[in-house]
């Protein structure tokens, strides 16, 4: 078989995991405050760190019915991330996945509700899995990595620390310790989530996790050359952000070409966090590349 092909069979049989888990979790939910997450939440997207959840638990022989509900919780947190990202009062945009954003459609109010509504799903999305659980240590522990990778520590200081930057000098050891934060640490924390579910042990727990942070550099890295380089149409959200702004990116600091060697190096780097799972880590492998190639 074409490896393109098997990697998209592989990605397609982890949506089919994903999509139904997704859709079953907001049907309860109440009208309207529904219609606006759901609008967010099942409106596409590529479901690159759901797949990593699903992708980790896999490669270390794990049940992947357990891990269902910790890769649904990221991509509800990561759906919620982009709410409230695209709020007047944050990035103030007026388009995502090619479609208006949320508080355009729903209003400012709702938006924020919706944001909120997601995260807190996403907790007693896993929390209950964490009450059935047959090992309910691995449980915890995909549930904490989550609530790491999305916090204080994690996501939300991230966002906090590229809103003070916006208008200033950056160096560039502070860019890449706002981006691991800001989009790295919820995309180590899906990877994490994955290898909590299948019982990894501490050697294999460290390497998913070296893993995640090396594609979370690279994703960003290519999202940064994106921004600069891509349009509305291809990219499906406003191109050019970044430096209406202000915004230190790698491309404004290194320079497009020197950018684009980095994004390569952070592949590099994931694939050889790897080395020692051999050829059944290839869909992680080639998931890293796709980050770097990636054209929206």
């Amino acid at each position: 078989m074409n490896p393109n092909n098997e990697y998209q069979t592989r990605y397609a049989s982890y949506l089919s995991l994903i999509e139904p888990a997704l859709r079953l979790a907001v049907e309860p939910l109440e009208s309207p405050l529904k219609e606006a997450i759901s609008y967010s939440l099942l409106s596409g997207g590529k479901r690159l760190r759901p797949v990593l959840t699903l992708a980790c638990c896999d490669l270390l022989h794990g049940c992947m019915e357990d891990a269902i509900p910790f890769a649904c919780a990221v991509e509800m947190i990561h759906a919620y991330s982009l709410i409230h990202d695209d709020l007047p009062c944050m990035d103030d945009d007026d388009l995502r996945r090619g479609q208006p954003t949320n508080h355009k459609v729903f209003g400012e109010a709702m938006a924020v509700l919706a944001g909120d509504g997601l995260q807190s799903l996403a907790f007693a999305t896993m929390a209950h899995q964490t009450l059935e659980a047959t090992n309910v240590w691995h449980a915890c522990r995909a549930m904490a990595a989550v609530a790491d990778g999305c916090g204080v520590q994690g996501m939300v200081n991230g966002q906090v620390r590229d809103l003070q930057a916006e208008g200033k000098p950056v160096s560039l050891s502070s860019l890449q310790a706002i981006h691991a934060q800001k989009t790295g640490a919820l995309i180590e924390a899906a990877c994490l989530a994955g290898a909590a579910c299948a019982g990894a042990d501490t050697a294999s727990y460290q390497t998913i996790g070296r893993f995640g942070q090396a594609v979370g550099l690279a994703f960003q890295i290519a999202d940064d050359i994106l921004d600069a380089t891509s349009d509305a149409q291809t990219l499906g959200k406003t191109p050019g952000k970044d430096a209406r702004d202000h915004k230190a990116t790698y491309v404004s600091l290194l320079g497009l070409e020197t950018a684009r060697l980095r994004a390569q190096a952070a592949c590099q780097q994931a694939e050889e966090a790897l080395s020692g799972f051999g050829e059944s880590a290839w869909f992680l492998r080639m998931t890293a590349q796709n980050a770097v190639k990636r054209s929206k």
